[in-house]
């Protein structure tokens, strides 16, 4: 047996393990948030005018004056698509 090995404890293993664990779920998270992209007009099925009462400068998703932050493109305020939230 190495002679390194008799210096490690068990619980430097277990803490190194844990840390490597975290730090390997954070940046997959961050790769994986980075790495979404926007759906099309066409995949949102987004139209220029509302739909019932429902319209895009009453989503979430809508940042004014003209975009979205799920849908790539120029967006009207009196658009909708399928992605559409309601905000609070």
């Amino acid at each position: 047996m190495p002679s390194w090995l008799d210096r490690i404890s068990r619980r430097g293993v277990m803490r190194a393990a844990l840390t490597g664990a975290a730090v390997g779920l954070t940046t997959g998270t961050a790769f994986g948030a980075a790495a979404q992209e926007k759906m099309s007009l066409q995949e949102a099925d987004y139209q220029d005018s509302p739909k019932d009462i429902r319209m895009c400068a009453t989503c979430t998703l809508f940042v004014p004056p003209r975009s979205c932050k799920a849908v790539e493109g120029e967006i009207s305020p009196n658009g909708w698509c399928k992605l559409f939230a309601l905000a609070d």
